[in-house]
């Protein structure tokens, strides 16, 4: 899992040939460390069928103000280049799991 900034976007997410989960957080973010692990775990379970990114707002503004992100955690799914959905806010493991899964 990497964290990617702006001018990364497109090569990393839009570009890529499998689908990619976009982590949009902040360091302070109370919900964002919780679901830090989580993601991290989804990561290295479905290695090899989902890349998965981080993109720090604070680091990284341009992208989360192009998707219209005014509430951290924001998970997006994007395939073929395309966002296909977006979840707001932290959830657990089987809740991210199952919602991943269904995108895919």
């Amino acid at each position: 899992m990497q964290v990617i900034l702006d001018d990364a976007f497109e090569s990393e997410v839009l570009q890529s040939k499998e689908p990619v989960l976009v982590d949009f957080f902040a360091e302070w973010c109370g919900p964002c460390r919780q679901m830090l692990p989580l993601v991290g775990d989804l990561a290295a379970e479905m290695s090899g069928k989902l890349k998965v990114v981080k993109m720090n707002v604070d680091d990284a503004p341009k992208t989360p103000a192009q998707f219209e992100i005014q509430t951290i955690p924001t998970l997006m799914i994007f395939k073929n280049g395309q966002l296909v959905d977006k979840k707001i806010g932290a959830m657990t493991k089987s809740q991210l799991t199952d919602w991943v899964n269904s995108k895919l």
